[in-house]
């Protein structure tokens, strides 16, 4: 040991030079390297959810899950199938065994799915997989609220969405509380009796009137290109004038015997904020991205399009944040930098 020390201080300057190169490594590594509160872990887990309204969970288990769990049980690598059916629908969990290919397992679940889903009720909704992932999980939550139309609150929350997934380090960003818009025609029953029509006769029109008709292709000489008839409704006068009945001059339309109304499906919870109504803006981030700078430029991103908005809205509607991951991480980095200088 005394030969070790004694040839390290006649080599001074190479070993401080070997020091400050080890320290601005350090350095540069601590800068660079991604901030993480939880580690990006493969789940060897997978899970189908099926949904059908108004199913009952004996039927569930009959008419969606049977068939998939047909098709799912031939699976390579899988280790447990659970399943449950209830209410409304019902769920597959699919557990592989430990070391698994996540894409290669994703890939072959959803092949599966695809060739149950014939075996299924025509009025089913669409199968949907989904994998375990920590990594998928919201970073942060942009809490929007006041006391305004939801309508308002929704197209806010979706211009938000649209700016912060415009950041590379983004994954995604979710919407909570957003529904899906509807329109609705009420009939009158004694108007459309007047007129000789039947309410089946008015579905019928309405919707075989909500399509797209291909129409083959025309070749030009120069080249062939697609035909098409649009037919799809793109506003509510578009259904308002829509014909049901033409005799002559005489032209019955949708307007005649029934009301529209632009609503959204029915709510399956509610959100408020210190008593206003709410919509959430939940954003995960890309794996291996560093949280703290994502979640700065997110902040960034939100200040900068509320500075757009109107006076007005500004003064109404609240923008808070919430379930900040970076905080967590700049714990955890100046527990860490305590114990370095401790050291």
């Amino acid at each position: 040991m005394r030969a070790v020390i004694d040839s390290a201080m006649g080599r001074s300057r190479t070993i401080i030079a070997t020091l400050v190169l080890v320290l601005v490594s350090g350095t540069v590594a601590y800068v660079e390297i991604p901030k993480e509160s939880d580690p990006d872990i493969s789940i060897p887990i997978i899970y189908v959810l099926l949904s059908f309204d108004g199913i009952s969970p004996e039927d569930s288990e009959r008419l969606l899950i049977r068939p998939m769990e047909e098709e799912l049980r031939v699976i390579e690598g899988l280790k447990e199938m659970r399943s449950s059916g209830y209410e409304g629908g019902g769920s597959v969990v699919l557990e592989f065994e430990a070391g698994f290919d996540a894409d290669a397992a994703m890939d072959d679940v959803r092949e599966k799915v695809d060739l149950a889903k014939p075996e299924l009720p025509d009025d089913a909704d669409e199968p949907t997989v989904h994998e375990v992932n920590f990594s998928l999980f919201p970073v942060l939550v942009v809490i929007l609220s006041g006391d305004v139309p939801e309508r308002t609150l929704l197209r806010l929350a979706r211009e938000l969405k649209d700016a912060v997934e415009g950041i590379s380090s983004v994954l995604a960003a979710e919407i909570a509380g957003d529904r899906e818009d509807l329109v609705g025609v009420i009939v009158d029953p004694i108007r459309i009796e007047s007129y000789g029509l039947s309410a089946g006769e008015a579905i019928a029109a309405v919707r075989n009137s909500n399509l797209v008709v291909a129409a083959g292709t025309q070749d030009t000489g120069l080249g062939r290109f697609s035909i098409k008839v649009p037919g799809l409704f793109e506003a509510v006068e578009d259904i308002l004038d829509m014909p049901l009945v033409v005799r002559g001059d005489a032209v019955v339309t949708v307007r005649d015997i029934a009301e529209v109304r632009s609503s959204f499906e029915d709510a399956k919870g509610f959100a408020r904020v210190e008593g206003r109504p709410a919509v959430a803006l939940e954003v995960s981030k890309r794996a291996g991205e560093n949280i703290i700078e994502t979640i700065e430029r997110i902040r960034a991103v939100v200040e900068a399009e509320r500075a757009v908005w109107p006076d007005s809205l500004r003064q109404a509607v609240a923008v808070t944040f919430s379930q900040d991951k970076s905080d967590d991480v700049r714990t955890m980095l100046g527990d860490l930098r305590n114990n370095v200088i401790s050291a």
